[in-house]
């Protein structure tokens, strides 16, 4: 999160409610993503197995990270895509799958029509 929306996040656990100044208007330019960009450096980008700061990353819902940053590519979700096939395979868990899927801007590229390896990946099982 950009450090200048923290300073606008709700503080409910400690008792209080902040409404941002920005509540209920436009976003300021510096805080728009070039979401081409963003397409463009998922498919692109390849992580550096070498920086453990591009390695995945869960947090307490779901895989975080950014393209833009080459935390969250096209490979990362290959690769979380293969250890669940995997795992299923060693627990002998077959049957349906049932994945969820966001509004975030790369919900689009990596959706199950989009992903060719995804779809590729989980035949396999």
């Amino acid at each position: 999160m950009p450090s200048s929306l923290k300073a606008h996040t709700s503080t409910a656990a400690q008792g209080k409610q902040n409404i941002s100044a920005r509540a209920g208007k436009p976003a300021p330019k510096e805080l728009l993503v070039d979401v081409s960009r963003l397409e463009k450096e998922y498919f692109e980008r390849k992580p550096d197995m070498a920086d453990s700061g591009q390695a995945v990353k869960f947090g307490t819902s779901g895989h975080r990270g950014s393209s833009l940053q080459g935390t969250f590519t096209e490979a990362h979700v290959q690769a979380i895509t293969q250890a669940i096939c995997e795992y299923r395979r060693s627990q002998r868990t077959d049957g349906p799958l049932y994945m969820g899927r966001d509004t975030h801007a790369l919900s689009g590229p990596r959706s199950v029509p989009h992903s060719r390896s995804w779809r590729q990946m989980m035949y396999k099982l």
